[in-house]
């Protein structure tokens, strides 16, 4: 199967596919893994704007991105979103149900989305057989707590100009993990969500991206991003070492 089709098909398994190399331990063995591909459930495509899990929704499976985008969402007091999650391929979201048994967010699509649904209490018992799985999971729940402390590192320290070119450059590395290019990528999520992940305005975020552009350092269309000159992101940033989850 190649890894194009694997992307949307719901019967592709996780042998074949293409984002194994980030979502599964390594050292698993193709009995292993054949193992794992029996509890992993898959369905249709989820279409842009549709709900994976809703916020208060019981906590019963953590997902695996397998082609798309999705942003995980809460609402403040004023009934308004907050977007304070933005997922790409290879990456496992849903965990923050783990603490209280219930999801604090929803995960919404923001395009076409194929999911790999793993339930957690199936996933748990196969990590007991398995101890590379129970390792590998662990290193996710350190990535989710170590993202979550980036970002608000991030959100409380550092101006807008370095917020988005921090962000920038973490989209760049996940890029490079799925073996994609790390200058040239579209951004699934809008300027207007992009502005609430990292605690901007709309019209703030607008401007710092129209001055990158004129100075050279990214080439804007729409929403296909060209970075021209990383050193200069990696330079305004100051924190080039930040990777946001």
């Amino acid at each position: 199967m190649s890894s194009r089709s694997c992307a949307h098909q719901a019967d592709a398994s996780c042998a074949d596919c293409r984002l194994s190399s980030i979502c599964l331990p390594i050292s698993l063995h193709l009995d292993d893994i054949d193992k794992l591909n029996n509890i992993v459930k898959r369905g249709r495509p989820m279409q842009k704007g549709d709900y994976i899990y809703r916020a208060k929704d019981a906590f019963k499976s953590v997902y695996a991105l397998r082609s798309g985008a999705i942003k995980t969402v809460t609402l403040n007091r004023e009934g308004e979103e907050h977007v304070n999650g933005f997922y790409l391929p290879g990456e496992i979201f849903g965990l923050d149900g783990l603490s209280k048994d219930y999801y604090q967010s929803s995960a919404i699509a923001l395009e076409t989305s194929a999911i790999c649904e793993i339930p957690f209490h199936a996933m748990e018992d196969l990590s007991l057989q398995l101890p590379s799985l129970q390792r590998r999971f662990f290193q996710l729940m350190s990535r989710e707590i170590t993202g979550e402390q980036q970002l608000a590192s991030l959100l409380s320290l550092n101006s807008a100009e370095e917020r988005i070119a921090a962000f920038l450059l973490s989209v760049s590395a996940r890029q490079h993990r799925r073996q994609l290019s790390s200058t040239s990528f579209n951004l699934a999520i809008s300027r207007t969500e992009l502005a609430s992940y990292l605690g901007l305005t709309l019209e703030t975020s607008s401007r710092i991206f129209s001055r990158m552009q004129k100075q050279g350092v990214l080439k804007i269309e729409k929403k296909s991003i060209e970075i021209l000159d990383i050193e200069a992101l990696r330079a305004i940033s100051k924190t080039a070492e930040i990777i946001l989850n």
